[in-house]
């Protein structure tokens, strides 16, 4: 059987100055890994920025190309450049502000509004966004929630001409008409239903003007049952109607009229 004995460590055979170079040689090649590792991450991150300063420009442009569209009052196609827009910028709050303006022009006031919720998401700081969302409510027919809508433009830019002479007192002029209609309604209401509920007349039955009434129609009805009618049809076709009394004992002669009674 061979006997295992002790061996020489390779690394003992190698000089002091040889492992002095080669650890240098490894510091260096480890800074490069790590130069390279930097300038990857600088490029990737300069990359990402260009790209969307890219789509930031392009957005712009199919913006302004949009409000071109959009004052030549073609705004199907303004609203197709604002998508575009909306693809490469969606977080842009003033493009769904101007979707909301072009969609109530459209009277389309669903989109509307939902696209002024939008731009308000995007940007609550945003008056003219507040302000466009009361707007589209008020198409709605929401007339307090465009109420509210306006105070909080008014609330965020207090000096706004527009949005208190034109808006929101507008838009208090029909609350106060809203109010007005509920009213007569209510009251329209309680009326019919006072009449409806009206007792008939309490008639009194026994008054001497009801039981001489009532005398008089028994006193004609005992005379019409004491005559008798009778309808002669005579052999020739002749019609004639006879009264006949209780005490009348002629008849006429059965063989020349056909009696109906």
């Amino acid at each position: 059987m061979a006997s295992f004995g002790w061996k020489r460590k390779i690394g003992e055979k190698v000089s002091k100055a040889t492992s002095q170079q080669f650890e240098a040689e490894a510091a260096d090649d480890k800074d490069l890994g790590d130069d390279d590792d930097a300038n990857w991450v600088h490029a990737a991150k300069r990359r990402k920025e260009i790209l969307l300063e890219d789509c930031v420009r392009k957005s712009k442009e199919l913006k302004d190309e949009g409000a071109n569209l959009a004052e030549n009052r073609r705004y199907r196609e303004a609203l197709v450049k604002w998508d575009e827009a909306l693809q490469l910028t969606p977080e842009d709050a003033t493009l769904y502000e101007m979707k909301s303006q072009v969609l109530m022009s459209l009277h389309e006031m669903f989109p509307a509004v939902h696209a002024a919720e939008m731009a308000v998401q995007r940007n609550p700081r945003s008056w003219d966004a507040w302000q466009t969302l009361g707007r589209a409510q008020l198409g709605l027919g929401e007339i307090a929630l465009a109420i509210r809508s306006f105070q909080v433009s008014l609330h965020i830019f207090p000096m706004n001409p527009e949005v208190w002479k034109e808006d929101l007192s507008w838009a208090r002029k029909l609350q106060e008409q809203q109010k007005a209609t509920k009213t007569e309604s209510v009251q329209a209401l309680a009326k019919g239903k006072e009449l409806a509920q009206e007792s008939i007349p309490d008639y009194d039955f026994e008054s001497d003007e009801i039981v001489a009434v009532c005398a008089a129609i028994a006193e004609k009805e005992k005379a019409l049952s004491a005559a008798k009618t009778m309808v002669i049809v005579s052999a020739s076709g002749t019609v004639e109607t006879v009264t006949e009394q209780d005490n009348c004992p002629a008849t006429p002669d059965e063989t020349l009229f056909i009696r109906a009674r």
